[in-house]
């Protein structure tokens, strides 16, 4: 049987308080100093907010598989080209959110809240959001034919926030959330919903920050 006297156990509270510390402050320190894209918040509504982007350009990969295995090689793909896998060898500054889409079709008129699940194997959409710095002419060119630049122009936008980590269910009752929202305020969404993260990996839970959003149509 162990026994621990009361040194040994201020020693382990110690160690596991400064454990927590440095967790938390490799999980929130680096969000100070990421960029995102630039946004106006045109207006908070009960369990969403409405945004107004600017347009901005993204390193989109098209990649096959389950949501782990999906965002897995997406983010290693993409990452390739930031860290120095382009024409020029030039490492491009880590920027926020990173975003998932899946070919969720959404209707016009009434969302469809169901469709493909989240975790099933399928083609889904990985992108980084680029510096603001940089055009599309001036980004380097990536060396892995699977890296497209996009330039995603000005939009209006409905996101619903959510912390904790993402999984396929917390992903899809988040955009089922959403779309039932907007039903309720007369919205009509546009396209497909897409899944931002924000945060680097191993972060704290306490600290993770992911969105749900969609392209809206606001009527004059």
């Amino acid at each position: 049987m162990l026994y621990y006297t009361p040194m040994k156990i201020i020693t382990v509270s110690i160690i596991i308080i400064a454990v927590l510390i440095i967790w938390s402050l490799y999980s929130f320190i680096p969000l100070r100093n990421i960029e995102e894209p630039n946004y106006t918040v045109l207006e908070k509504k009960n369990g969403y907010e409405i945004r107004q982007y600017e347009t901005y350009i993204t390193a989109t990969t098209q990649v096959a598989g389950n949501y782990s295995e999906g965002l897995s090689e997406g983010f290693r793909i993409i990452a390739g080209y930031i860290f120095g896998g382009n024409t020029s060898q030039e490492k491009l500054a880590m920027t926020a959110p990173v975003t998932e889409q899946t070919p969720e079709k959404i209707a016009m008129t009434a969302p469809v809240l169901e469709g493909a699940s989240s975790n099933d194997n399928q083609t889904r959409s990985i992108a980084f959001v680029m510096p603001s710095e940089y055009t599309l002419d001036t980004l380097p060119i990536p060396n892995d034919s699977r890296v497209e630049l996009v330039e995603v122009p000005g939009r209006t936008v409905a996101v619903r926030k959510f912390g904790w980590y993402a999984y396929p269910a917390r992903n899809a009752k988040q955009r089922e959330a959403l779309l039932a929202n907007l039903e309720r305020d007369g919205i009509d969404p546009v396209g497909e919903t897409t899944n931002a993260y924000y945060n680097q990996p191993f972060s704290m839970p306490l600290f993770l920050r992911n969105e749900v959003m969609v392209e809206v149509e606001i009527g004059e």
